[in-house]
């Protein structure tokens, strides 16, 4: 069934921390494992994400754990940050990927109305139920079939520092939306530039997780939910609200590493690696999957490198969550089996062993893993209680918030460069949603 915004924002602070606090886990040896002993010797498996980088290096040495124990061979292939574009013309030709691993639930649920996905075995939703709360077994079922497998969660509403950029200019992290503009300010001053920005056509993405931190904050969780479901339009005063406060940031050229010409060619990993690698800026926007890009650098996570909640720009303290679904386009054992042990506590505990991961596994325990944020993360999503939710740009229809150079990427990317236009900027998203929801 398509879960309910309601729901979605109710369960999902509760659901993940119950996952990271979950004691003990499950080797797999009762049955959650897929079958053994090379009992897929000869069977080919292509699975397609759009990861790069570190992301597919992590999750290409979950697949060979995979093909180790069951003797199968596993083809990864990447589909850019436009899954849709790559896999649309594929399904349509009849030559799918056995399994995909898709960036937000709406894709899921448009693959699954055109039919165009297998349901998951009685087997392979038996392991969902053992090793997840319901949400997330809602968040993965269209109608009354399960399609999908949160095989990966991500926290969005964090912001990562140098701690030695903070502590030479004499910052301390900030807890407000204004407190983030003076520390800013303060180390421009110091001869620290305070950001790198994303904003490159392909990495817009991150330009989504700030507008939808700070409208969660500024707007409230009732007019966020309304939002996603375009329920009220993009030229509402609360979008606008949202972009003038964004415009404290994104419209001082001089806070950002580079001005505007270099942030709107930034690509995301670049923009890690820009403050941990070069120290060219103090501070930049990313998930805790950005673990994993700090990783490539000599910074260590925890030491190094650093986090602090998304300020709060209003009166709700923002907490943004978002995940990939692990999705089967083709019927064979090969894929089922693969899909069984994506939702196993096995894989979660290869994966998070690897750094840069989340899962809403409750079987993986919180020792499986090895970076220190985690514990920073689950007391931010305990004190977002029932306000938490679910990405927006990830809950809307993909043409709008998944689509590079459209939607919502393309808009607030534009308003990057234009910051002063933001009723322009607004006509410009609602026209792009009124569109994409019909």
């Amino acid at each position: 069934m398509r879960v309910t915004r309601r729901v979605m924002g109710a369960a999902a602070a509760a659901v993940l921390l119950s996952s990271a606090a979950a004691c003990g886990g499950d080797d797999g040896g009762d049955g959650s494992a897929p079958a053994g002993g090379g009992a897929l010797k000869g069977t080919t498996i292509e699975v397609a994400a759009k990861w790069t980088g570190p992301e597919e290096q992590n999750f290409r040495k979950v697949l060979d754990a995979f093909a180790k124990k069951t003797g199968a061979t596993v083809n990864y292939a990447s589909t850019g940050e436009n899954t849709d574009a790559f896999l649309g013309p594929r399904i349509s030709a009849g030559n799918p990927p056995d399994v995909a691993i898709l960036p937000q639930p709406g894709l899921m649920r448009q693959y699954a109305g055109k039919k165009q996905l297998k349901p998951l075995g009685a087997d392979v939703v038996a392991e969902v139920d053992k090793n997840f709360a319901p949400y997330w077994k809602e968040l993965g079922s269209s109608g009354d079939q399960t399609y999908g497998v949160m095989v990966k969660a991500a926290y969005k509403s964090i912001l990562w520092y140098r701690p030695q950029a903070f502590s030479d200019a004499g910052v301390q992290p900030p807890a407000t939306w204004a407190d983030l503009v003076k520390a800013s300010t303060t180390l421009q001053n110091a001869g620290t530039t305070p950001f790198t920005l994303a904003a490159g056509p392909d990495d817009s993405w991150t330009l989504t997780d700030w507008f939808e931190n700070v409208y969660l904050s500024t707007a409230g969780p009732e007019n966020y939910d309304k939002l996603a479901e375009h329920e009220i339009k993009w030229t509402d005063p609360t979008v606008g609200k949202a972009l003038e406060t964004l415009a404290q940031i994104w419209g001082e050229p001089d806070l950002l590493n580079g001005g505007v010409a270099t942030a709107t060619k930034t690509k995301f990993d670049e923009s890690v690696t820009q403050v941990f690698g070069q120290e060219r800026a103090a501070m930049v926007y990313g998930g805790d999957f950005a673990a994993a890009n700090i990783a490539t650098t000599e910074a260590k996570v925890g030491t190094d490198a650093k986090v602090f909640a998304f300020p709060k720009a209003g009166g709700t303290a923002p907490a943004i969550l978002g995940g990939d679904v692990a999705v089967a386009l083709k019927d064979g054992k090969g894929a089922q089996e693969l899909m069984k042990y994506l939702a196993s506590p096995e894989a979660g505990k290869v994966w998070a062993g690897l750094g840069g991961y989340l899962t809403p596994n409750k079987n993986v325990p919180p020792d499986a893993y090895s970076d220190p944020i985690a514990k920073q993360l689950i007391g931010q999503l305990q004190q977002a209680g029932e306000a938490a939710r679910y990405d927006m740009s990830d809950l809307t229809p993909a043409a709008f918030g998944a689509t590079p150079g459209d939607g919502m990427w393309e808009a607030l990317r534009g308003f990057v460069q234009n910051p002063s236009d933001v009723e322009g900027t607004q006509e410009k998203l609602e026209a792009e949603a009124a569109e994409a929801y019909k």
